[in-house]
């Protein structure tokens, strides 16, 4: 079992409980997915289908969805509101996840560079819990810089895992760039020859961060484009994750098949072949979105269409003019329908990726 090598079985963990997870999870043939959310329901959401199919799970929040957290009325021209929503974020899944008896990695998604004050500003929030608590807030942050120049890439990734280094924390980053869009990046129209991170790229990384810290993943493109499409106009070439790991092995010697930990963005509306072919190669955590934004919203949809005569007025339904209807519009009500539909989800996540009955 996956808690087996944790020290931390439950709730949040960081540190080397991270790293021994994710290495657990290459050895077991098992990914971990990272779940968007955006709001204590998404979260509970989340944590009930990990706990009920007994598996570990990743809780992340983007840049939007942090923003979300802490309130759209809330300015975020410097991304206060981000950064304010993403501690308050932190904070409830941190006082909320031991209940659920699984273990959990708190993460936050996609930086690109126009985004990094927002990095900065959870960093300070790291180093301040730190002091307090002798371990960082969030167990690990991604940092995506795959739109900039490559050397500028790794030599900024490389200065932010110095400072996360201390501290033990994890981190993601990007290399090739994931098509599509989502919150606010839109790479719809990019080449699709960036679509593919090449072998050495994947080594330089490697070699650069390995020197700082083990603490790190990597998210190299083979294909993968954020959203859903129809299919056949997505071409995923997983073996290429195969190829950068025989690579890095070869030029560092190395004894271990699968030296690099990687991360498959995009990951919705993927087959289930692509995702085992992508687990093999040592993917470790796979990113869900798009497809619990719709989940969460056919629950909801559907109990609208099905309720729609006793939600038309706070009085007065087919069952007579007088009868109340607090029960039907009760938010408590018709939102759980979203929850339990989004749970639904990450759990046929959870059994695609083989976590399910990891613990």
């Amino acid at each position: 079992m996956a808690t087996s090598v944790l020290s931390r079985k439950t709730g949040v963990i960081v540190g080397d409980d991270v790293l021994k997870l994710f290495k657990y999870a290459q050895e077991k043939k098992f990914a971990i997915p990272a779940i968007n959310v955006t709001s204590s329901s998404t979260v509970v959401a989340s944590l009930e289908a990990a706990r009920d199919k007994k598996a570990p799970l990743i809780l992340q929040m983007s840049q939007g969805g942090a923003a979300y957290f802490a309130g759209k009325g809330v300015a975020n021209g410097d991304q206060q509101a981000s950064i304010a929503g993403a501690i308050a974020g932190a904070q409830y899944i941190r006082s909320i996840a031991a209940s659920y008896d699984i273990p959990v990695i708190l993460h936050t998604d996609h930086c690109a560079k126009k985004l990094l004050p927002w990095l900065d500003g959870m960093m300070d929030a790291d180093e301040k819990y730190f002091k307090e608590h002798g371990e960082p807030l969030f167990s690990s942050h991604m940092i995506d810089l795959s739109e900039e120049d490559v050397e500028w890439n790794i030599s900024t990734t490389a200065k932010y895992l110095k400072r996360a280094a201390p501290m033990k924390q994890w981190l993601e980053m990007e290399i090739g760039i994931t098509g599509g869009e989502e919150d606010g990046v839109n790479n719809e129209e990019v080449d699709n020859n960036s679509l593919y991170t090449q072998p050495e790229d994947i080594y330089n990384i490697y070699q650069t961060l390995s020197k700082i810290s083990p603490y790190f993943s990597i998210a190299a493109g083979f294909g993968n484009v954020h959203g859903v499409y129809k299919p056949g106009n997505v071409k995923l070439h997983p073996e290429l994750l195969g190829k950068h790991q025989n690579y890095v092995k070869e030029k560092i010697n190395g004894s271990e098949d699968k030296p690099v930990f990687l991360v498959f963005h995009g990951g919705s509306g993927s087959s289930k072949k692509e995702y085992s072919d992508a687990i093999g190669y040592g993917v470790i955590k796979v990113n869900l979105d798009t497809d619990l934004q719709y989940a969460y919203l056919t629950g909801i949809r559907d109990y609208v269409l099905k309720k729609k005569d006793y939600i038309m007025a706070q009085v007065g339904n087919p069952d007579g003019e007088d009868k109340p209807n607090k029960k039907y519009f009760d938010p408590r009500v018709w939102v759980r329908e979203g929850e339990k539909t989004m749970s639904a989800r990450v759990q046929e996540g959870l059994v695609d990726f083989n976590t399910a009955g990891q613990l």
